[in-house]
């Protein structure tokens, strides 16, 4: 799989550099941003944390604004952070070009519906094919972490209650915690999905943490904000608790008062994020 150089800026001894290349998974080209840490390269490699932004986001976001080379240089993490939909002038969109469904929208999910279906499977492109593009052409080893704020801190916690043993750790700020519950999650899921909610629930993190088996239990680290706007209606990290609690599921879930859904919350508590994730990888 070819890779194409966009940009390259070098940042705290190491290099943040962004990509294009097709997917044969989505359909289109593809963008992904990637920071490699001065220990990565002559014949070391590092873990990976993988970024997963929210709605109407790109890999921009999180390495401009989340402050977090500092402490992945220090800990020798690589991260990546993928764009949060497909895109292309072929790629369907809201018709109203909303910006909580379509491009910058994709959810994570693997769609089942017409127009969808070609080209938003962002569960497989973040779970199989970007990982496998990132090995092939970067030093980093098999140990991985996930991360993602809102939309993408749903998506980091489906994708690691999904997959047991995929990844090391997860961790997620101000996540949509029961998908199924909200006005984000059910617009949707309705159009990526259909309309039957049976089967919207293998991408609901509080559905899937309340069946989670100890076998597969990956530790998870969850910030909201106490002032965040969407706290009551979209997020709903009480439903997330509950789950763990009935489950035994090693969950820290942490109200951060007069915090909101902004990147400043994140920059707050990124360093926190980042030596959980590093403590699992064994770092």
């Amino acid at each position: 799989m070819s890779i194409e150089n966009i940009s390259s800026a070098k940042s705290f001894g190491g290099w943040h550099k962004q990509y294009s290349h097709r997917s044969s998974v989505l359909g289109c080209d593809m963008r992904f941003a990637i920071y490699l840490p001065p220990q990565a390269g002559n014949g070391t490699t590092v873990p990976v944390m993988y970024w997963l932004s929210g709605l109407t986001c790109s890999d921009e976001n999180f390495m401009q604004k989340a402050g977090a080379h500092r402490l992945a240089a220090e800990l020798g993490i690589a991260i990546v952070a993928p764009d949060t939909s497909p895109r292309g002038d072929h790629v369907p969109d809201d018709e109203n070009e909303a910006y909580d469904f379509g491009k910058g929208a994709g959810f994570y999910v693997n769609a089942t519906q017409e127009p969808w279906r070609q080209n938003y499977r962002m569960y497989d492109y973040i779970l199989a094919e970007l990982p496998a593009l990132i090995g092939e052409h970067f030093p980093v080893n098999d140990n991985a972490v996930i991360s993602g704020h809102s939309m993408g801190g749903h998506g980091a916690l489906m994708m690691a209650l999904r997959n047991p043993g995929k990844f090391r750790s997860v961790t997620a700020f101000s996540p949509i915690c029961n998908p199924v519950n909200a006005p984000w999650g059910q617009k949707a899921f309705e159009n990526y999905l259909g309309p039957k909610q049976a089967d919207w629930a293998d991408y609901d993190s509080a559905i899937l943490m309340s069946a989670a088996q100890p076998t597969g239990f990956t530790p998870a680290l969850v910030d909201q904000g106490d002032a965040d706007g969407f706290l009551k209606d979209q997020l709903k990290p009480e439903t997330l608790e509950q789950a763990a609690k009935n489950t035994g599921y090693p969950l820290t879930l942490r109200m951060q008062e007069g915090y909101d859904h902004s990147y400043y919350f994140i920059a707050s508590f990124i360093e926190d994020h980042m030596r959980f994730h590093a403590k699992h990888l064994g770092l």
